[in-house]
């Protein structure tokens, strides 16, 4: 499996494209903007887009979710926890961002923990992780040694919780039930921001520290 990654939308957000190099299949994970981008992408590597997943419903994630679809049947994952949400993100863009994106895109297929997602030679493991949003999950990839956080953890932080759906002890056991049992040299690819590990994180980041001294 290939990771290629892009920063798009207008807050910046962590896209990730995944790849196989066998059959050419190809996921995306939230893909907050710059569909030419993520479609150019795709383009030059010669990969066919098979899947679209979201880490959580915040608009700044899913953006591009239903101009990567266009008319082709792409489905699109997301937890059943942030469906209830999503409505209110093109609210959430006009008020914060000051431009109506649309209708928010429908969701077509869930991401469950006990169901790993797979397409072709990508697989990954379904954790949920509530806390920044009801529904936020972290998607790991084991066999690479790589965790999708989302908006679960950042180098030096954690997500928010001072928004609708939000919740400071969800979060803090998340990180203490997915995050603090990975190893060390684990790396972390979060939605915003630099990437960093779970060895630096414990060292550095206050929140994940004070779970590690228990």
């Amino acid at each position: 499996m290939i990771v290629e990654h892009l920063i798009v939308g207008p807050l910046r957000v962590n896209c990730f494209i995944l790849g196989c190099e066998d059959s050419g299949d190809a996921v995306v994970i939230d893909p907050g903007g710059d569909p030419q981008a993520i479609r150019g992408l795709l383009e030059r590597r010669g990969w066919t887009l098979r899947a679209i997943l979201a880490t959580h419903a915040h608009f700044d994630h899913i953006l591009a979710v239903d101009a990567l679809r266009e008319d082709a049947h792409i489905p699109f994952y997301l937890h059943p926890a942030d469906e209830a949400i999503l409505p209110y993100q093109r609210d959430w863009v006009r008020t914060w961002m000051g431009f109506d994106p649309g209708p928010m895109p429908h969701v077509d297929e869930p991401l469950l923990p006990d169901t790993p997602f797979q397409q072709g030679c990508i697989r990954l493991e379904v954790a949920h992780t509530p806390g920044h949003s009801p529904g936020s999950v972290t998607l790991l990839d084991r066999e690479g040694g790589r965790a999708f956080v989302g908006d679960l953890i950042f180098a030096g932080a954690v997500g928010r919780t001072d928004i609708p759906g939000g919740d400071q002890d969800l979060l803090m056991d998340s990180l203490r039930r997915v995050i603090l049992p990975l190893p060390d040299e684990t790396l972390l690819l979060p939605g915003h921001g630099e990437f960093t590990t779970v060895g630096e994180e414990r060292r550095f980041n206050p929140y994940l520290s004070l779970l590690a001294r228990g």
